[in-house]
């Protein structure tokens, strides 16, 4: 563990870079609860620059959680396009849905009430009460637990899964003051300069302080990491068949659907699954839609 005097220029060092080196992101200038809510939920799995101009289009048409909940479940999936994971755009609406219900339109400030929220997770939570209200909270996304595996325990990779001493540890390494400004800072660090594959050591501003530098870079000893599949798969079956949904003017016939995919059996699988989650309706007619 770090001594107090390097936890100290840790903290300076990484907010002093992150003032510096921060990218121009449009939920880091607003920074209303709704607009990193829907930020947030956007990047869970996704890579900025896709979010950048669905973010863009959806603040611009919902830039309330009234606005959304005003509308039809369909169009935030129509209008969630190909960023993967359309059940986000779901609990998103849900989300916008009891905000105006349940809290004046006002998405909540404090992590317990924004816990409530449908789709709103442990994560989620810390990030918007951090980065909105400027709460004190561990906010542990992926890039973080990277940051802090590395530099502080001298590993390449954090776990699986966080673990409570992860999160012992990240709660101890969290200042008194500006902890949003900390936990953004090394958000950032771990996306751009700490890097899963391709870390920029070089460009680090603790590299000095950082343990798995100290000890030569040991490689990652624990179970394989495992990449996502794609190609093939039924996320990928299902992403078709709603892409056919939303670039329709309309409900669509079955006929349309099946040419989303040649293998019957996967196709009415996936289609099913999206019927199952609400994703796709059924109409009396015989047809389907968003």
């Amino acid at each position: 563990m770090l001594t107090a005097a390097e936890v100290d220029q840790l903290h300076d060092d990484v907010v002093s870079w992150f003032e510096e080196n921060a990218r121009d992101l449009p939920w880091r200038r607003d920074t209303s609860g709704w607009s990193v809510l829907v930020s947030e939920l956007m990047l869970q799995q996704t890579p900025v620059v896709r979010v950048l101009p669905v973010y863009a289009a959806w603040m611009a048409r919902w830039p309330t959680p009234a606005d959304l909940a005003a509308e039809p479940v369909g169009e935030a999936v129509r209008a969630w396009g190909r960023l993967g994971y359309p059940r986000r755009a779901q609990r998103l609406h849900a989300a916008a849905t009891a905000i105006v219900t349940d809290h004046g339109g006002q998405v909540p400030s404090d992590h317990a009430t924004l816990l409530t929220l449908p789709g709103v997770g442990e994560y989620t939570a810390a990030a918007v009460a951090s980065f909105a209200f400027a709460g004190r909270h561990a906010v542990m996304d992926t890039n973080v637990r990277r940051v802090l595996t590395r530099v502080v325990e001298g590993r390449q990779y954090p776990a699986a899964s966080i673990t409570a001493a992860e999160r012992r540890l990240a709660h101890d390494l969290l200042p008194h003051d500006d902890a949003h400004r900390w936990a953004a800072a090394t958000m950032e660090l771990g996306a751009v300069v700490c890097t899963a594959k391709a870390p920029r050591c070089d460009a680090c501003p603790v590299r000095d302080l950082c343990r798995w530098r100290a000890l030569g870079y040991p490689e990652h000893d624990g179970p394989a990491r495992k990449g996502q599949a794609w190609a093939g798969t039924d996320r990928m079956v299902r992403g078709r068949l709603l892409a056919v949904l939303r670039e329709s003017d309309g409900p669509v016939e079955k006929a349309r659907l099946d040419t989303a995919w040649d293998e019957d059996d996967q196709r009415e699988r996936c289609l099913d699954s999206l019927l199952d989650d609400g994703l796709v309706t059924l109409l009396d007619d015989g047809r389907f839609a968003l």
